[in-house]
Parts: C-alpha cells; sequence; structure tokens
C-alpha cells in the first residue's frame, strides 16, 4: 500500500493511499503528526490483515446480513434459527462499523436476563457471529466484535442429560400405539433423530444384513409444509439393527403397510409425517405410561448409553450416531464411558473371582 503526506494551500495535512482495489483514500488533518499516526494505522490494518473499507462500514447489519443471507446456501431449518438470531440483535439499524463488543455483550445480558436457556443464547451468537465473521472476510469491518465474548454457563452433560431407565422404554413401548411403537423403537434402538425416523422408506431397510439406510431427514418448513432432505453433514450411515428391532420393523409393515407410492414406514395421505404429529403420538404414549420430563431425544442417548456400556468405542459409537466427528461424541457422551478408576477396578474384581473361585472370602494371614 503506498501513502504519502502532503501539506495544503490551507494549511491542513492531507494523508492518502489507495486501497487494494486502487481507490484514493484520504484524510485532513491539523497537525502533520496525527496525519502520520492515522496512515501508520491504516499500513499496520494492511499488514495485518484487519483493514476494512471505511465506506463499507457504514453499512447497518440488518442490511448487511439480508444480502449475505441471500446468497448462502441453507437448510429451511437453517434459514429459520439465523432469521431469528438475526432479528433478536438490538443493533440491527447499526452501522457494522460502529458495532462494539459492548453492544453484542448487552445482547447477551438481555437474553439471559429474559431466561433463555444457556444452549439458546449459545444457538443465536453461534450464528450472529457468522455474520460479523463474514464481514470480516468481505472488509466490511477489520475485527469480530463477538470474538471471546463471554456466555452464560451451561451445565454440564452429565447434569443436564436425562437417559430415560430400560423400564421406562419398555412402558413407553408397551403403551404406544402401533405406528407410533415402531416409530419409538427406531428412536430407542437404533439412535435415529426424530426427522431420520419420519423419512425411513421400506427399501431402507435390509431385513437380510439386518441393516437400516439412513439417507434422508424430514424437516419442518415456514408454513407447515415438509422438506424431504439429506440428513444433517456426516449422518448418512448405516445402522446394524438388533433382531428384536427387525422383527418389529416386519410386523409394522405386515400390520400397517407402508405410506405413498415411497414406501414410508411412518405418515398418512402418501407423506412422511410431520414434526408435530410425532409430536402428538410421544405426548400421547407419555401420558398412557404416566411419565413426564423425557423428551423423544432422549430416547438416542439411551441408545448412546447402551452402546457405551456394552463396551463399544468411540468412533463405533459415532458411526452409529452419525456424528461427524468423534469429539462431537466424546463432548456429548465422555461422562459415560468408564473411566480408568473404573476399569481398575474390575480388572482387580476379575482377578480375584479367577484366583478365589467360588470363595467368599480370604483367610486371614
Amino acid at each position: 500500500m503506498a501513502g504519502n503526506i502532503a501539506r495544503r494551500p490551507n494549511g491542513k495535512w492531507r494523508a492518502r493511499y489507495r486501497d487494494e482495489t486502487g481507490q484514493e483514500r484520504t484524510r485532513h488533518f491539523d497537525r502533520r503528526v496525527d496525519a502520520q499516526f492515522w496512515l501508520d494505522q491504516v499500513t499496520t490494518s494492511v499488514v495485518t490483515g484487519t483493514y476494512a473499507d471505511p465506506r463499507a462500514g457504514q453499512i447497518t447489519f440488518a442490511a448487511f446480513y439480508g444480502a449475505w443471507s441471500a446468497r448462502q446456501i441453507w437448510a429451511p431449518g437453517t434459514v429459520v434459527a439465523m432469521s431469528l438470531a438475526a432479528r433478536s440483535v438490538p443493533f440491527s439499524d447499526k452501522p457494522m462499523r460502529q458495532i462494539r463488543r459492548s453492544d453484542v455483550e448487552v445482547w447477551i445480558k438481555s437474553m439471559d436476563a429474559a431466561g433463555l436457556a444457556p444452549g439458546t443464547i449459545k444457538t443465536r451468537y453461534v450464528n450472529v457471529r457468522s455474520v460479523f465473521r463474514a464481514a470480516v472476510r468481505d472488509r466490511v469491518i477489520g475485527m469480530d466484535p463477538t470474538d471471546t465474548v463471554r456466555l452464560p454457563r451451561r451445565r454440564r452433560a452429565d447434569a443436564a442429560m436425562s437417559i430415560p431407565t430400560p423400564e421406562e422404554v419398555g412402558l413407553l413401548m408397551a403403551v404406544a400405539e402401533e405406528q407410533a411403537r415402531t416409530f419409538i423403537a427406531l428412536c430407542a434402538f437404533a439412535g435415529l433423530r426424530l426427522g431420520e425416523s419420519a423419512a425411513v422408506q421400506l427399501t431402507d431397510v435390509n431385513f437380510v444384513r439386518k441393516t437400516l439406510n439412513v439417507s434422508r431427514q424430514v424437516q419442518r418448513v415456514t408454513g407447515g409444509a415438509i422438506d424431504v432432505r439429506a440428513p444433517k453433514y456426516g449422518s448418512e450411515r448405516i445402522v446394524h439393527l438388533a433382531d428384536g428391532l427387525i422383527d418389529l420393523l416386519a410386523q409394522h409393515v405386515a400390520d400397517i403397510g407402508t405410506v405413498g407410492d415411497e414406501q414410508w414406514l411412518f405418515g398418512e395421505d402418501d407423506e412422511p409425517p410431520h414434526q408435530n404429529t410425532v409430536g402428538y403420538w410421544w405426548r400421547k404414549a407419555l401420558q398412557a405410561a404416566g411419565l413426564s420430563g423425557i423428551k423423544l431425544h432422549d430416547l438416542r442417548h439411551f441408545y448412546a448409553s447402551g452402546l457405551i456400556a456394552a463396551g463399544c468405542d468411540v468412533v463405533t459409537v459415532q458411526r452409529s450416531l452419525g456424528h461427524a466427528k468423534a469429539t462431537t461424541t466424546l463432548n456429548t457422551y465422555a461422562h459415560l464411558w468408564p473411566t480408568a478408576e473404573d476399569r481398575t477396578r474390575a480388572a482387580a474384581q476379575s482377578i480375584m473371582e479367577v484366583s478365589l473361585g467360588d470363595r467368599t472370602g480370604v483367610e486371614s494371614l
């Protein structure tokens, strides 16, 4: 970047430079030292990669988000979530270059004061942060004001996670209506998400190999429509099914049949079930079982905990659940794996059993 300082006939000092597009930028100062300081700041921002077009930063947050979001390739659910987050900020009409870290902190504090869950606050924060990061990449702003902002503490995974007991799952299976029973089974004994279970077709089930191909999901779209698309990134997978689940699926097909030309396992009027329909099935089953406080997604945790208890390693659980990364599995379920102390204790018990056989005690020495 070339820049220079010159004195004008009126006594002012003019500092100027040309940006990366060749556009000349100038500012006038009463003192040469101030002109030099400004030019040094601009040069530093160019060298460090934080330079931003001063005029571009005049665009408001709302206007930048509108133009940027229109270029993004998002699933319908992402469109809804991003729009909700963008509308929730109190600085939507403020120029991007004027938004400070303090503005973001005030926004976070207001959501916490309104009683929003820490997970909800984090989701909105991450979505809004992606807007500012896009602005940095486009040289609209030089720095991201959301960087390192502190968020409300979330509960530890072991404290926040709710895992139904086998007895509760068995009771739900016993009282649920026939179609809902099979749906619940896919969540509890195959670890499918709600949208993945809703999108299962007959051809996805290989009754000979006892596998299920998870290759699509049903998403809710604004206005009540149903959108069928590929599952979350990294979630396409083959799930190995228990003999009992294969039998249950076969009985479901024999007794209820399939829906539409696509042979959906669940649904009506040639379409897979809407999320609201599944929610109705679940609430009705909970009421019949006399249970409360259990979410349908908790059945996925139930499945994961069963795999871990059976000795499955991280990669096996990751692939079964359709996590894109093993770190996601560990961050979610690390507290369920036995610790070194647990393994030591179990190994010592095994040594004792082998050594003592049926003896229940050891003679005092």
